[in-house]
């Protein structure tokens, strides 16, 4: 009801109201007027006709006087009976008042008793013959016409009476309408107007993020309380915004930091990629920047051993100690801060661990301590758990490196015990052999001919065995100077070419990783072999060495100019020979010697490598046809060697 009462549509609706019902009051009271005033013309006119109806009858009293005959006397017996009829007609008597005091009404009673009582028996005497004054009957009559003209004025004045208040209760209603106008427009003007304005003011300033603007509207209607509601929701809004202002200030000094540790991560880990073994000096500089960036710290860094089930400690920032398994003693990485900080949980400290491991390969855990107050954001762990991430990545590349040397290492153990037993082990074997023939030919006295046969198997034997320890030494001490089979062939026939006098061509076609390292060295050294019997016996002036691939298998050619082979064809079985037909065998190949039809001798081995030996089988075993590979053509370049060795 309070609302209502003082609601600004209410008000209006009751201003229109209140207009309505004056205009509709002030139609109905000119309605009422205006019937009230119906028949006051026509009861002007009757009285105005009593008069002209007296003065009828004087005239035809003047006339009966003369000349008194009946015509005479009913002209004035008419005149009187029409008098009588007008005083009582309805159109005079109807615009009468019913008030019995009204003027109107008295004068009526009055000019009724003059006549009826006064005049109308002088008439009826004077018709008769009975001797009445005529003068006196004409005074008579005149007081009456005055009677009657005071009537009318009477009748007149009260048709102006009521036209006048007509016209005043006009004005009133007019009056009445403006005021109620007047109190409409400055209502709507102060509580309707002034407060729209101030609410689009309060919008506009919205519009521009200006939220302190207020309407400041009182009162209780509904602009009121919705210029209050604005306000209130500007105020809310301008906290919200200046919330959302904050955290995007914080969020953009967050993005601005976590950018920053990318760039800090980014740039560690290629020291920890990068740094060898030292995974403290590579990682504890990244770490403290971490730190500082983060506003994070101190972190710890342990790892799992598998064997011993326990955590060792490899890196701590802010420590005052070594780590207890501290494989270098020259590195301070751990052990640069003036004030370390202690590792521990207090009320106002707590720590972070996260689990540092590759897959399902649990290796280790990172500690990561901060204050309790200010614990590190969602970004903050997305970044530790790229850390972790990195760090474990690193920790298993630098142990599947260390395990990669010691393969590797072992692997050239096996590569170099199966040279020696390929080669000199064989030729020890061989001349210990002859040593046994020689001493039984002693102890039987054979003579010294049949033993300078075996002498010279020995000085052989002693040769080839010197020769072949040589190659072994000159192939072990290659300096590569790239890792791959390319290198090695590069630095062998510049060698060669060196001890020919001349230069010997290379043409290789091979992909990176094609061989694995017991095949290089194979390859390696029958090409040495067969240029160690260029430069004994081809007497050659031009060599090459082409080394291609196609069709899954690896050609390896040696040609030359030399003299050739003496029977066009395989030579006898000499111990160089065999190593190099032994060592084909071994790759799963075929080893080819002939001349060339231009001269000289052609090497050829011809063997599938294992890695497209095994995606053959595979090929195979999901009984799917391997697709055509298309024969490589020889290039261009390569021209067909003559080779004249005399294989040993």
């Amino acid at each position: 009801m309070r609302l209502l009462r003082h609601s600004l549509v209410a008000r209006v609706i009751a201003s229109l109201l209140a207009i309505s019902a004056i205009a509709l009051v002030s139609i109905v009271v000119t309605m009422t007027v205006a019937a009230g005033s119906q028949g006051d013309a026509a009861a002007i006119n009757a009285a105005g006709s009593l008069r002209m109806n007296t003065y009828q009858i004087v005239a035809a009293l003047q006339r009966y006087e003369h000349q008194p005959d009946s015509e005479a006397r009913n002209r004035v017996a008419e005149l009187s009976e029409r008098l009588e009829q007008r005083l009582a007609s309805p159109e005079l008597t109807g615009a009468l008042p019913d008030a019995d005091d009204h003027a109107l009404q008295r004068q009526h009673r009055l000019i009724l008793a003059r006549w009826n009582q006064e005049l109308a028996p002088q008439v009826a005497l004077a018709i008769s013959g009975s001797g009445v004054d005529p003068d006196a009957l004409r005074m008579t009559l005149d007081d009456l016409v005055a009677e009657i003209d005071a009537m009318v004025t009477l009748l007149e004045q009260n048709s102006e009476s009521k036209i006048q208040l007509l016209s005043a209760l006009q004005l009133l209603f007019l009056s009445l309408t403006a005021v109620v106008v007047v109190i409409a427009l400055y209502d709507i003007r102060h509580n309707l107007v002034l407060p729209l304005r101030q609410l689009v003011v309060l919008a506009r300033e919205a519009t521009h993020r200006n939220f302190s603007h207020r309407t400041r509207l009182t009162g209780n209607d509904e602009l009121a309380l919705l210029g209050r509601t604005f306000d209130a929701m500007a105020k809310e809004l301008g906290a919200s915004y200046a919330e959302l202002e904050a955290r995007v200030s914080r969020k953009k000094a967050e993005l601005e930091r976590s950018n920053r540790a990318m760039q800090v991560l980014h740039e560690g880990s290629r020291a920890l990629y990068g740094g060898g073994n030292d995974l403290c000096a590579s990682a504890a500089p990244m770490l403290r920047r971490l730190e500082q960036l983060l506003e994070i710290g101190p972190i710890r860094l342990s790892l799992h051993d598998h064997h011993g089930d326990r955590e060792i400690q490899i890196l701590a920032t802010h420590s005052p100690l070594r780590p207890e398994y501290c494989r270098d003693h020259e590195c301070h990485a751990c052990l640069i801060d003036p004030q370390p900080l202690t590792l521990r949980e207090d009320k106002t400290s707590e720590h972070l661990l996260l689990p540092v491991g590759v897959g399902d390969m649990m290796l280790g855990t990172l500690e990561v301590w901060f204050h309790r107050e200010t614990p590190p954001t969602d970004s903050v762990k997305r970044l530790l758990n790229a850390l972790a991430d990195q760090l474990a990545t690193a920790i298993y590349l630098q142990r599947r490196i260390e395990e990669q040397q010691q393969i590797t290492l072992m692997n050239e153990r096996t590569t170099i015990a199966r040279e020696l037993h390929d080669s000199l082990a064989q030729s020890l074997s061989y001349l210990k052999m002859q040593v046994a023939r020689l001493e039984r030919m002693q102890a039987k006295g054979v003579a010294q001919e049949t033993q300078a046969a075996v002498f010279d198997e020995l000085r052989t034997g002693l040769d080839s065995a010197y020769r072949q320890l040589r190659e072994l030494l000159t192939t072990f001490r290659l300096k590569l100077e790239g890792p791959g089979l390319a290198s090695a062939l590069r630095q062998t026939v510049k060698e060669f070419g060196e001890r020919l006098g001349i230069q010997v061509a290379l043409n290789l076609d091979l992909p990176p990783h094609m061989l694995n390292p017991n095949e290089e060295i194979h390859v390696l050294q029958v090409v040495r072999e067969a240029l160690a019997n260029v430069v004994k016996h081809a007497n050659a002036h031009w060599a090459e060495v082409t080394v291609s691939f196609s069709e899954a298998r690896l050609h390896v050619i040696i040609e030359d100019d030399g003299v050739g082979l003496e029977e066009g064809s395989s030579p006898p079985m000499h111990y160089g020979l065999v190593i190099m037909r032994d060592r084909a065998e071994t790759l799963g190949g075929k080893l080819a010697l002939e001349n060339r039809a231009g001269g000289g001798t052609r090497v050829a081995l011809v063997f599938t490598p294992q890695t497209a030996r095994l995606i053959s089988q595979h090929v195979g075993a999901d009984s799917r046809p391997a697709p055509p590979s298309t024969p490589r053509s020889t290039p261009s370049s390569l021209t067909v060697t003559e080779t004249g060795n005399k294989p040993e």
